[in-house]
């Protein structure tokens, strides 16, 4: 259990999360796979095994681990078209009449209704960290759509969930910039060989660079002329690489070999007690890791009238 991505929200206002209770309200919405005539559902599951006994909330520690599926029946726009299409052309053909908007996507409508019992079924899943004692809720997606489907619902069965993303008081793409520019990042972090550069006219130049390194006279060139870092491969102390995009979005998170090894030691030889074990040490790492990201971007903003 370890997040590949990481999406920030802070808490406004402390709630009581109980584990006992929060199992109650999530087996409220449990998730379900789509009927005949659904386009999607959306639910919560057992973050850690299967079956009916799986608990909804994982606890370990002061941590809780939840997780949402959502499944969606996919239906290639093409194959719809083509189908609207045929149809349109066969009425205006047998019944010699113009077929006009309000009745061709009636025609759509009804295609839809037709085919989707053949649809494809995707499911796709998403994990969230709650953290009361720190105030956070860290959601495994770099999709805010994504995190906001998870919190929406976990706000309709909870009643109340009062929480905006974390910012910071220093714009990342201004620090990421420096970070190059000066060639020294800020303690315990360490820039690493892939980062993307935007000109900061509205129709300004993009500028990706993979292993390559980035104190090189090529990439102080772009900087000198006024291109910005709004994504950057860092390092942190020996435990965890990831990159940071300009709107503080944790992506491609990986987690050294030194902490894998030693989950897989504390965890024993069965496949939960690795999971608790990853998802414990992994939560323990955040807690030294994001304050210190935090604080190397100017300390946490708390907007006026929260």
């Amino acid at each position: 259990m370890w997040f590949k991505n990481l999406l920030i929200y802070r808490l406004t206002q402390d709630l009581p999360f109980d584990a006992e209770a929060l199992e109650t309200a999530l087996a409220t919405k449990l998730a379900r796979p789509c009927a005949s005539q659904e386009l999607t559902t959306y639910g919560f599951v057992a973050p850690f095994g299967k079956g009916e006994d799986a608990p909804l909330v994982h606890v370990s520690g002061d941590f809780l681990l939840i997780a949402a599926r959502k499944e969606e029946r996919i239906l290639p726009g093409s194959v719809v078209r083509d189908a609207v299409k045929e149809k349109v052309e066969e009425i205006e053909a047998t019944q010699m009449r113009k077929v006009y908007k309000k009745e061709r996507d009636q025609i759509k409508d009804e295609i839809i209704l037709a085919f989707l019992p053949r649809a494809f079924i995707r499911r796709s899943s998403t994990f969230a960290a709650i953290a009361p004692k720190q105030g956070l809720i860290l959601v495994n997606s770099a999709s805010p759509k994504r995190a906001e489907d998870l919190l929406s619902t976990l706000r309709e069965v909870i009643g109340s969930l009062p929480v905006r993303p974390l910012t910071v008081k220093m714009a990342p793409t201004a620090v990421m910039t420096d970070w190059v520019k000066t060639q020294k990042a800020a303690d315990d972090f360490f820039v690493l060989d892939e980062c993307e550069l935007r000109d900061t006219h509205e129709d300004g130049g993009i500028v990706r660079c993979k292993r390559q390194d980035l104190t090189s006279d090529e990439i102080q060139l772009h900087l000198s002329t006024g291109k910005v870092v709004t994504q950057l491969s860092l390092a942190w102390q020996d435990k965890l690489s990831f990159m940071l995009d300009d709107k503080m979005t944790v992506k491609r998170l990986k987690f050294e070999d030194l902490l894998q090894d030693q989950a897989e030691q504390d965890g024993g030889d069965e496949a939960l007690g690795q999971q608790d074990a990853s998802f414990t040490l992994m939560m323990l790492t955040f807690g030294d890791f994001l304050p210190a990201l935090v604080e190397a971007l100017g300390g946490e903003e708390i907007p006026q009238g929260i």
